[in-house]
């Protein structure tokens, strides 16, 4: 694997997994995947969603991007004790984080905003039970669990399940071009060409400070596998909801 520069004084190695974090790794793939292949976002980059579902999905997913910087700045806050393996490293690459979650606030705006949708209606929004839950979870587990366990749910869980599906989302997204109150252009799908492209590293770095944080530690292990399941089952569950409107639109429509 290679060396990665963030932007930051000291590089992030990503190094080979060692037998618990292949383990680690390997029994998440199928957690994960229940979001990339989720058939939500199969539709949505297919140019099948109807305006409506799109819509509400952007609206409803909205605070999960507009207060990501908030998460991850809470687990900041646990990077204190430097004398642990992983601590200083994570502080780095937090701090570092944290200023590029800032532009996708905007980006993710202008996206919404391609698709008819105003600042107002964003900032206003108040998403449903199921759509919140993820938001909810975060708050709690940032706030009061360990700093592996703020990595696993929000930089591992939420990232690397995003960064899949938004590859086949900005493949896609074309689809909708003809659509009369829809604009794509180059500023409507910056948020999904970052995630697609550029942001694709951080689970993987994530892991990587996980591994150096958790490493002949059973217990931590546990807690950060724990963490990394719970935080995908909650955005599957927000998918889910996405579903249920697609399905009642298209009956309606």
């Amino acid at each position: 694997m290679t060396s990665v520069v963030r932007g930051y004084e000291n590089q992030l190695e990503i190094t080979p997994h060692n037998t618990w974090s292949q383990q680690f790794w390997d029994e998440l793939i199928p957690h994960k995947n229940r979001i990339s292949e989720h058939p939500f976002f199969n539709d949505m980059a297919n140019g099948q969603l109807t305006l409506e579902s799109f819509r509400f999905a952007l609206l409803q997913f909205y605070p999960l991007v507009a207060h990501f910087p908030s998460y991850m700045g809470l687990g900041l806050s646990k990077a204190t004790n430097f004398s642990d393996a992983g601590v200083t490293e994570a502080r780095d690459w937090l701090i570092q984080n944290i200023k590029v979650e800032e532009r996708h606030l905007n980006w993710y705006r202008d996206w919404a905003g391609g698709f008819g949708i105003t600042v107002e209606e964003l900032d206003q929004v108040q998403p449903t039970a199921a759509m919140n839950a993820v938001n909810h979870f975060l708050w709690n587990i940032n706030t009061r669990g360990s700093l592996v366990e703020s990595l696993a749910a929000t930089n591992l869980a939420i990232e690397w399940a995003t960064g899949d599906w938004s590859s086949k989302v900005y493949a896609g997204i074309n689809a909708y071009t003809d659509h009369p109150e829809v604009n794509i252009n180059k500023r409507s799908i910056a948020w999904l060409r970052a995630h697609a492209h550029y942001d694709d590293l951080h689970p993987y770095e994530a892991m990587e400070l996980i591994k150096r944080i958790c490493d002949n530690k059973p217990a931590l292990q546990q807690q950060a596998l724990r963490a990394v399941k719970e935080g995908l089952a909650y955005y599957e569950l927000a998918l889910d909801e996405c579903s249920k409107v697609q399905a009642r639109t298209l009956k309606l429509n």
